[in-house]
């Protein structure tokens, strides 16, 4: 049984299960503290923390912040958060507002591309308030415009494709003083997800480490074994705790799942090493 699931997304977001639901298919797999970490929006916080109370499950109020780092974007989760906290909310609330506006910017691009209505169609996958490139790329899957989400980024969102629109997010600095203002612990996400050299890694994890993040995310539902073990080194070299989440998005990604998670490697420390109960029900 995998007892922590530290990262997973809600129709809050770009996840395809309802906070309740997600959280009903968390303790069914098999986990007893689930985190909802959606992106840049803590909105489905409340309704898990419900959903959860009903299961006498633990539940960590949580996001996934949107960062450009050196040009690149790279995704930073804050885990037991006050999720009312202004300066917290209201950074939130700005990258939400550029997601709108790129979200349109896309749609535009995917037109001149004779692809149109793409905006439209990925506003109807979403909840209305939140658009992301999933959306746009489940919108394509279905109008027969690529085969799978994966072959919708590969020919249309990254760079250099037709519906590119690069990202301007939050300053790493300011991702993790919002998370630790609000009484969180800030993570790296998925480490080695991003194509990054060893020494630009590490550049990474020294500035975030140095601006109070706390952990790196060593187990996900993207790494490999040796990933794992290779962050597992990097959160012990630079005096990191360990997480763990699989990044769960829905039942149609069946290559992630919950409740399958490897435990930490030998030698880590993880996060919740010293969590109290009230922690698990902010």
């Amino acid at each position: 049984m995998t007892h922590f699931d530290l990262h997973s997304h809600s129709t809050a977001s770009d996840g395809t299960l309802t906070p309740t639901e997600l959280v009903r298919h968390a303790h069914d797999a098999g986990v007893g503290t689930l985190a909802l970490t959606d992106h840049d929006t803590t909105e489905g916080v409340s309704e898990a923390r419900r959903a959860a109370a009903r299961l006498d499950m633990g539940l960590i109020a949580g996001v996934e912040i949107s960062v450009t780092w050196s040009g690149q974007t790279v995704h930073i989760v804050g885990l037991n958060l006050d999720t009312k906290h202004a300066r917290l909310e209201e950074g939130l609330a700005g990258l939400r507002q550029f997601r709108d506006w790129r979200a349109r910017a896309i749609g535009r691009r995917l037109e001149n591309a004779s692809i149109p209505g793409a905006y439209e169609g990925a506003l109807a996958l979403s909840n209305g308030h939140l658009v992301s490139r999933t959306h746009f790329a489940r919108f394509l899957v279905a109008n027969g415009h690529a085969k799978d989400v994966r072959d919708v980024f590969k020919r249309y969102l990254v760079n250099g494709k037709p519906g590119h629109v690069a990202g301007e997010w939050a300053r790493l600095n300011d991702a993790v003083d919002w998370i630790r203002e609000a009484g969180g612990q800030a993570v790296i996400a998925h480490p080695a997800r991003y194509r990054m050299t060893r020494t630009k890694l590490h550049k990474l994890i020294k500035m975030f480490r140095d601006a109070g993040g706390e952990a790196l995310e060593v187990v996900s539902g993207s790494h490999s074994r040796d990933e794992t073990y290779t962050m597992a080194r990097h959160a012990k070299d630079f005096g990191l705790l360990c997480s763990a989440g699989s990044d769960y998005h829905g039942p149609e990604n069946p290559w992630i799942e919950m409740g399958c998670l490897d435990a930490l490697p030998p030698g880590c420390k993880p996060i919740w090493y010293d969590w109290s109960p009230v922690a698990k029900v902010r």
